[in-house]
């Protein structure tokens, strides 16, 4: 079973991990985790699909500006995930 802390520590790099810019070490624990845990999945694959339609929609190969992720991940109700937790 995985409490919330550890889920909220997990998913602080989630914008790392979408990027690509996760350490090997941290993406490696993020995998594992989200291979056993239903909710921090969906949220990992929501959130890769978003970037994803924003890049395709934007035509844009760069990164998501903060702001305009913050607010992402806020409308989402994710945006106790994107503030560091420890």
């Amino acid at each position: 079973m995985h409490n919330q802390d550890h889920c909220k520590h997990l998913l602080s790099g989630l914008s790392d991990y979408v990027d690509g810019e996760l350490e090997d070490s941290l993406c490696r624990e993020l995998e594992q985790h989200i291979a056993n845990c239903p909710d921090c999945k969906i949220v990992v694959d929501t959130t890769r699909m978003t970037v994803s339609l924003y890049h395709a929609a934007s035509g844009q190969s760069e990164p998501m500006p903060d702001d305009v992720r913050q607010r992402l991940f806020d409308c989402l109700n994710l945006g106790e995930y994107t503030r560091n937790t420890t």
